[in-house]
Formats: C-alpha cells, structure tokens, sequence
C-alpha cells in the first residue's frame, strides 16, 4: 500500500498514485476532498515505501515504524500535537515507537512529519503498512 502513497516535497499532505504516463503523474490527495492533480516529470516524488527511518544498527522501513506506531496507539490517531510539542515529547514519542532510533541522524520535524503522516493515513482508513507475503 505504501508504494501508491506519494509525498511531493514543496506540497503538504500525501498523495495516492492514480495513474501513470511517459512524463506524467495524476495524483489524488489522501483526504476527504480527494483533489486530482498532474504531477511532472520534473518534480520530485516520493513513495513512502521508499522512506527508511535511522537506528543506531541499521534502517527501519517506514512501513514499520508506522505498524510500531498503530499498535502502541491500538489503530487510533497519535494525540500528541506534534505542531506544538517540544522537542523532549517529539523525542519521547519517538522513542516508545522505535526505541534504539539514531538520535544524532532522526530530527524533529522528522517525528513531526511521521506524526502528520500516520495521522492523515489512519483518519482516512489506509492502515495496511506492511506487506502481506504470499
């Protein structure tokens, strides 16, 4: 699920792969609106699936930070308002969700971008983080 799931940087929210040409994107938003958007070859995209976060041994796909994540919050919302949280609870949360997380290389507006992430994908019923293998 995470492959379709496309954050464009300079854009906020996410965005859902609808379909694909030579030199082109068409995007929606993942949200209640569900705004369809072209997307260039120029511009920079990137699927979630992609996104890695840093430990002290090695990376953790964001497939599973976010599953580490759900169950911590039993599949609710993070309450923490991370907009205006400081930097201890950003670090606090972030270390009940992945506690061996490389402090020096995972910053604050990342945990604040995997917070806003993980609560734009369960408010609108994407919960399926990890891949099911066959």
């Amino acid at each position: 699920m995470l492959k379709t799931i496309l954050s464009i940087p300079g854009k906020s929210g996410l965005y859902k792969l609808v379909s694909s040409g030579k030199n082109l994107l068409v995007v929606e938003t993942v949200d209640e609106v569900k705004k369809r958007m072209p997307v260039h070859g120029t511009d920079k995209v990137i699927s979630l699936a992609d996104i890695a976060m840093y430990t002290d041994e090695t990376e953790v796909p964001l497939g599973e930070v976010f599953n580490n994540i759900k169950e911590l919050k039993n599949g609710e919302l993070v309450d923490l308002n991370y907009k205006k949280a400081t930097p201890a609870e950003l670090q606090g949360f972030m270390a009940e969700v992945l506690p061996n997380y490389d402090r020096d290389r995972v910053y604050n507006n990342d945990i604040k971008k995997l917070i806003s992430w993980y609560n734009i994908l369960v408010s609108n019923g994407l919960t399926d983080f990890i891949e099911k293998s066959e």
